[in-house]
């Protein structure tokens, strides 16, 4: 049987007003987050932040801010780790972040998706967008929004 093998990941619910932007990515025709591989040597929320740029042109600050300890850097937390399986013998160690919007114009990258929304909290509630999205979508627009 072959081994499973793990890709770390960072995907970043983006809020702006009482919306979080949801793209339907073209290789895998669902709606998620922006979101992508963490390069080697890149630092998680690094990748968060450039993923959102690379994906939507939009410029982001995370809700987990980086700060120091002491002479150590706290890196920007993210509010949860996901363990998603891509195939039978795959899985990616998908790291969750929120951001507010505070700079860039929307372009979406045509390479990487077909179409993109920006959807309230109720607008998540629907079948066609998967739960852990819906779910943890609606908790970045509260989140961001009590913080606004």
């Amino acid at each position: 049987m072959p081994e499973m093998t793990r890709d770390f990941t960072a995907t970043t619910f983006i809020v702006q007003g009482d919306r979080t932007l949801l793209i339907y990515h073209k290789k895998i025709q669902d709606w998620f987050p922006p979101g992508g591989h963490i390069d080697p040597h890149e630092l998680p929320c690094d990748a968060a932040v450039r993923e959102v740029r690379e994906e939507t042109g939009l410029e982001v600050v995370l809700l987990q801010e980086r700060s120091r300890l002491g002479k150590v850097e706290v890196l920007a937390r993210p509010e949860c780790i996901l363990l998603e399986d891509i195939t039978p013998h795959h899985q990616h160690i998908d790291l969750i972040y929120f951001a507010r919007v505070v700079g860039g114009v929307l372009d979406i990258a045509e390479s990487e998706a077909e179409d993109y929304r920006w959807c309230t909290a109720w607008e998540l509630e629907t079948p066609e967008i998967a739960e852990d999205i819906c779910r943890l979508g609606q908790q970045a627009i509260e989140k961001v929004g009590r913080l606004a």
